[in-house]
């Protein structure tokens, strides 16, 4: 990337658990021209095969960063542009008013962002609405329709 290089948004994962859910996170943000920022401890080795394999041949193309832990990602982006997405928040995602170089923020697979986060700055805790069949949707599935979302308020085209 060049020096000057400015992502329309942050894209955090917070202790992810499957590669291939980060894999196809970050050949979104190649899409879209996103930073992805991921938040150990990671569930993966970052230079796993399947992390690869998910990105396919866009991973060169990623700009990306990983960060021993969560006071390490605040230090670099400030907390009054982050959005955090929880099925356990109230307001849809659909409510909220993004700007260019928010952050995305994302918890694990299995349990999703710890509870602590979330009542940090409840007015910024967003869900993507569901059928109660399904517990929440797939993380990579997730990022997509919140980065979207971000991109059709801005009326931005790829």
């Amino acid at each position: 990337m060049p020096k000057n290089y400015q992502p329309c948004m942050h894209v955090v994962l917070y202790q992810p658990e499957i590669p291939y859910n980060t894999g196809s996170v970050g050949r979104t943000c190649v899409a879209i021209g996103a930073k992805l920022w991921l938040v150990r401890p990671l569930g993966f080795r970052v230079d796993d095969y399947y992390l690869r394999r998910a990105g396919l041949d866009y991973w060169q193309h990623l700009e990306w960063e990983v960060v021993d832990d969560w006071p390490s990602l605040c230090d670099r982006l400030p907390a009054a542009h982050h959005w955090y997405f929880s099925k356990k928040a109230q307001v849809s995602y659909t409510k909220a008013c993004f700007s260019k170089g928010d952050v995305f923020v994302f918890g694990p697979e299995s349990q999703g962002l710890p509870d602590e986060l979330l009542k940090s700055e409840p007015e910024r805790c967003l869900r993507i609405p569901t059928r109660g069949a399904v517990r929440s949707l797939n993380l990579s599935n997730a990022t997509a329709v919140a980065a979207y979302e971000a991109l059709r308020q801005w009326d931005m085209e790829m």
